[in-house]
């Protein structure tokens, strides 16, 4: 039984020693700033949530992240177990909140947090396909500039046991088991975990745990508006000189079209669209490596996203 059952990732924390490049790279990737000071850097997307990503000032690094939780009630709940306060956590909409450390050092909170005025995203002509022609006597023209960030969608983080991190998260956030990546029968290096919403589908994974021996930030994905604005995003950030990492290509596991790019501190960050949703009776399986690190069409994973 788990404590409580998060809804969706809230965001991620980060450090760096120059907000004002952080700023900059971030709104290239398609974010707009919520917050800042002289101290710290929130931006959000369109989609409502108030922060996507927090920064504060100092040496670079990965700082943690931060899960939805549905009610108040099931924040009493997890500050109780946790023998932890329940405080406001000093990002846009001040939400309340708990501070909990998970088994590897990981700075991880939870919150209860109102969305704000979500924007529609921009209109999109009708595609003509084989499957249909709906587009007549109209143009389809595309805007340039930055992708349009709408959420937070999913986080991976390399940990020190699995199994131990897979209790962890399980047991305090109530996720279930999409995809288990076995290296061989019996001997499992992660696996992808998604919310329990119920009969609400929800994405293939939020967090992906990998058991690598050594605790380390590994990327963060957030989710644009569609194809075509994660390719005016990537054509964005190569022309403005951005560390390309990996992309474009669709996975197997997730099935998400995928872009990778570097933050100027060498974090990576994924553009995705297009994503699995299951929701809670749609179950867990295993999955091969090969099935991990492949792709339906695209490049080869770069050795640096191993």
């Amino acid at each position: 039984m788990s404590i409580t059952k998060a809804a969706d990732l809230a965001f991620v924390r980060f450090s760096a020693p120059d907000l004002d490049v952080m700023e900059t790279f971030l709104a290239d990737f398609g974010m707009t700033r919520a917050a800042r000071s002289d101290e710290a850097l929130a931006m959000k997307g369109i989609g409502g949530a108030p922060a996507l990503h927090v920064t504060q000032k100092g040496e670079p690094g990965f700082a943690g992240l931060a899960f939805l939780l549905p009610d108040e009630a099931s924040l009493g709940a997890l500050a109780d177990h946790a023998g932890v306060p329940v405080q406001t956590l000093g990002v846009p909409g001040n939400p309340k909140g708990v501070r909990l450390t998970d088994p590897n050092g990981f700075s991880v909170e939870a919150l209860v947090w109102a969305k704000t005025n979500a924007e529609a995203p921009p209109a999109h002509a009708p595609i003509n396909s084989a499957r249909g022609r709906p587009r007549r006597n109209e143009v389809s023209r595309v805007a340039g500039g930055p992708a349009r960030v709408v959420r937070l969608g999913h986080c991976v983080i390399n940990v020190r046991d699995f199994r131990e991190s897979e209790a962890w998260y399980k047991e305090h956030f109530g996720l279930i088991t999409s995809d288990e990546i076995d290296l061989a029968p019996g001997q499992a290096l992660g696996a992808f975990l998604r919310c329990d919403r119920g009969t609400m589908p929800v994405d293939h994974h939020t967090l992906f745990l990998v058991g690598t021996g050594e605790p380390k930030f590994n990327h963060a994905a957030f989710e644009v508006v569609d194809f075509d604005d994660l390719m005016t995003g990537h054509s964005h950030l190569k022309a403005k000189g951005y560390a390309h990492e990996w992309g474009v290509g669709r996975h197997i596991l997730g099935s998400q079209v995928f872009d990778y790019w570097r933050d100027p501190w060498g974090h990576a960050v994924e553009h995705w669209t297009d994503g699995d949703l299951f929701d809670a009776a749609s179950g867990s399986r295993h999955a091969t490596l090969a099935e991990l690190m492949g792709t339906q069409w695209g490049p080869d994973a770069p050795p640096t996203m191993a």
